[in-house]
């Protein structure tokens, strides 16, 4: 059975919808927070030691952010393979993942700001 729509189209009245769990969603976004967060420590540890600086070194013409920007994707790759094994037929609030993500992308950004990175670097 349909029913027309205000445009002329017309719409199956009864479909049913799966229900699917969301915690493969739940687990992409949280791996993002955890990928944004691993980025900000990295650039924060960078700049406190130069031990960190050095090993984060891994191509001469970027310098030490080819290291951050490899280990923050590493990161968010690992977090994502294990939280999707995790969630992958849970069925979860995505809110409060979303929340989390969310608090971990700016605890991230934070730690990519200057001022605050420099507060760590040897005097």
């Amino acid at each position: 059975m349909t029913s027309n729509t205000s445009s002329g189209a017309t719409a199956p009245d009864n479909i049913d919808h799966a229900e699917k769990p969301e915690g493969p969603i739940a687990a992409a976004i949280l791996a993002a927070g955890i990928g944004a967060l691993a980025l900000g420590v990295l650039t924060t540890l960078a700049e406190g030691s130069e031990k960190v600086k050095d090993f984060l070194n891994l191509y001469d013409p970027v310098g030490p952010l080819s290291g951050k920007t490899i280990g923050a994707v590493i990161a968010w790759l690992v977090a994502w393979a294990i939280l999707h094994v995790v969630y992958r037929t849970k069925a979860v609030e995505s809110r409060k993942e979303l929340a989390i993500s969310l608090i971990l992308i700016v605890l991230g950004v934070v730690g990519t700001f200057p001022i605050f990175f420099q507060a760590f670097a040897p005097a």
